[in-house]
């Protein structure tokens, strides 16, 4: 079971599948990668590492550019849970070791962002999924997935939640840096 906080000295940021030709058929799908672009600045901005994946990026094409700009690194994959293709060897990776904790978002919330996520968890990582980061075509596939994953034991938050444990005190050296991005207009 993940602990009640998130401890960014052990964070890793991992974004799902915000491939270009799949946005445009994403519910809300400019606020989804607005608010995961929020997220991705702010975990740079406190130095955790953001890995992203794509799937079947041959046949679905690159992630968004707003998104694969901010990756550290992007894993392509074919199976829908990132794990299966290598994915919980690259969150070790990340500099975390089997300690890590994972920060989530992705698309489509009730497919790769899903199964993904169960992969970290089966993997023993805690995981936090920020769930206005995530999108699906259909609202209700969005919100029932959030739900098995909230019975599965991935904590459900938001990027502002995710974003001010990491900071832990407005006496943080990079608090100011980070509420300017938190204070610029939302979309």
């Amino acid at each position: 079971m993940p602990s009640d906080r998130i401890d960014p000295r052990r964070s890793v940021l991992v974004l799902v599948d915000y491939q270009q030709r799949l946005m445009p058929a994403i519910h809300e799908g400019e606020r989804v990668v607005a608010r995961a672009v929020r997220l991705a600045d702010a975990a740079r901005i406190l130095g955790i590492p953001v890995v992203g994946t794509e799937q079947n990026p041959a046949g679905l094409g690159p992630n968004a550019p707003a998104i694969r700009s901010r990756c550290d690194e992007t894993l392509a994959k074919m199976a829908f849970d990132g794990c299966v293709d290598g994915l919980a060897a690259r969150v070790r990776a990340a500099g975390k070791g089997g300690d890590a904790q994972v920060a989530i978002a992705g698309c489509e919330a009730h497919v790769c962002l899903m199964q993904t996520a169960l992969g970290l968890r089966r993997e023993g990582f805690p995981v936090w999924v920020a769930a206005d980061a995530c999108g699906s075509r259909h609202a209700e596939d969005r919100e029932a997935a959030l739900h098995r994953l909230e019975r599965a034991g991935a904590v459900l938050v938001t990027t502002e939640m995710l974003v001010f444990e990491w900071l832990g005190s407005c006496e943080h050296e990079r608090f100011r840096d980070v509420l300017a991005l938190l204070k610029a207009p939302r979309a």
